[in-house]
């Protein structure tokens, strides 16, 4: 169960990190030629197809289908959504998001090898000179979204590029609703924001941090019947402390960027929208962006544990302590 947790736990880290982090545990490149005559029947491999003979001088990219190197590839392969078949040469690195790594006993791999989302699975007789990293269990889309431009997608990628501005839009969505529902308490939220940044961002990391070890307590010494349900109840209160806070700041920075800038007067709700629409941008900007909108999930997640959703009332009865 510890374990468990513990994969979990690296998961996250993965997610706000560059896949090839040096935390990254080496696994095992080698197995028998019996797993990999079961791998291979049991993953399909449609897509881009090096025959025997070849020689590929460029870096071989595929998003959404699988690729098979049955001849030679100088520069390395990346595919996305996809599997990798080798039976042939690979003289740079191999990167599979959300597929497996398939390696024949024919199969020369000179670089490193990384799969995230998916197995590797080398037959006896193969060889791998560099390194061998492998995690099953990487979320394909967090992949996609954040580090579809270190994986040769480019910036301006039309996969990433959508991804986000899908995500931008969810936001846009649930910032009409909680404005619609609650302005007046959000906008409290956000003058704490503007008031105590830096206290939002501690409390943030506290609140984080505590959730962190409540899951990980209730997965190793509740049974599962008590453990669950009570780790979908945390989840489910991070995703509410997320999601109002993320609205919050929204509202704070774009009243910052109307008053302080541009010396103008806003509607509450258009400050809102503007502050999303900027920071949709800088979501935008490749690395940035997964740093910017970390700080501000953190930010988010704190003032509203301070301000308690916006209304500054004692948690419990027996608490006199309210926020000025």
């Amino acid at each position: 169960m510890v374990a468990r947790v513990a994969r979990h736990l690296l998961g996250a880290a993965l997610l706000l990190s560059s896949p090839l982090a040096a935390t990254v545990a080496a696994s095992d490149a080698a197995a028998d030629a019996a797993s990999f005559a079961d791998a291979s029947e049991t993953v399909a491999l449609p897509g881009l197809r090096l025959e025997a003979g070849s020689v590929a001088r460029q870096l071989i990219v595929a998003v959404g289908r699988g690729v098979e190197v049955d001849g030679e590839a100088l520069a390395g392969v990346t595919a996305l959504n996809g599997s990798v078949s080798v039976t042939g040469t690979v003289r740079g690195d191999v990167t599979v998001l959300g597929g497996d790594l398939i390696l024949a006993p024919t199969a020369v791999l000179e670089g490193d090898a990384l799969v995230l989302g998916g197995r590797l699975v080398a037959a006896g007789g193969s060889r791998l000179s560099g390194r061998a990293v492998a995690y099953p269990t990487v979320s394909r889309a967090w992949l996609t979204l954040l580090e579809g431009p270190s994986l040769g997608l480019g910036a301006t990628s039309p996969l990433v590029l959508g991804a986000k501005l899908g995500l931008v839009a969810a936001w846009l969505a649930l910032t009409l609703l909680l404005f619609a529902s609650a302005g007046r308490p959000l906008v409290r939220t956000s003058e704490e924001v503007r008031h105590e940044p830096l206290r939002c961002f501690a409390a943030g990391l506290v609140g984080l941090a505590t959730i962190v070890l409540s899951a990980l307590f209730l997965s190793a010494f509740l049974p599962t019947l008590l453990g669950v349900p009570l780790l979908v109840l945390v989840a489910l209160f991070a995703l509410v402390l997320k999601f109002w806070g993320m609205v919050a700041i929204f509202h704070s920075f774009g009243r910052f960027c109307a008053t302080r800038i541009a010396r103008r007067r806003i509607v509450q709700l258009h400050a809102a929208v503007l502050g999303l629409s900027l920071l949709g941008l800088i979501k935008l900007v490749p690395m940035v962006g997964v740093w910017v909108w970390t700080a501000a999930t953190l930010i988010g997640m704190g003032v509203t544990l301070r301000s308690k959703f916006g209304r500054f009332e004692p948690w419990f009865e027996s608490d006199n302590s309210v926020l000025a």
